[in-house]
């Protein structure tokens, strides 16, 4: 993957197609998220911040709901514009340097 900005929905697509198709990386980022995270991206995840991957079959769906909807002041700074786009608590366009 090429080292370009990349948004949120662009690093899961790519996690999700690698663990398609690559049946030992869909093993590690179900028994050890972080670490599949850290070798594949070159992202390291905060100890703070939980990963959970969840796979689904013929009779699960997941579904998946935003925070709570109240915004911190941080956040309320990123929707004024004055923020940038973060993942796993890094700044994406400086973490996506590292992939």
């Amino acid at each position: 993957m090429s080292t370009e900005t990349k948004t949120m929905n662009e690093l899961r697509g790519h996690l999700v197609e690698k663990a398609t198709a690559d049946e030992a990386f869909r093993a590690r980022l179900l028994s050890d998220p972080k670490a599949a995270i850290k070798e594949e991206l070159g992202l390291a995840v905060p100890a703070s911040l939980s990963i959970e991957v969840h796979e689904e079959s013929a009779a699960t769906a997941h579904l998946i709901l935003p925070p709570d909807g109240k915004l911190g002041e941080s956040d309320l700074r990123a929707v004024a514009g004055g923020g940038q786009s973060r993942l796993f608590g890094q700044n994406v366009d400086s973490a996506i340097s590292h992939w």
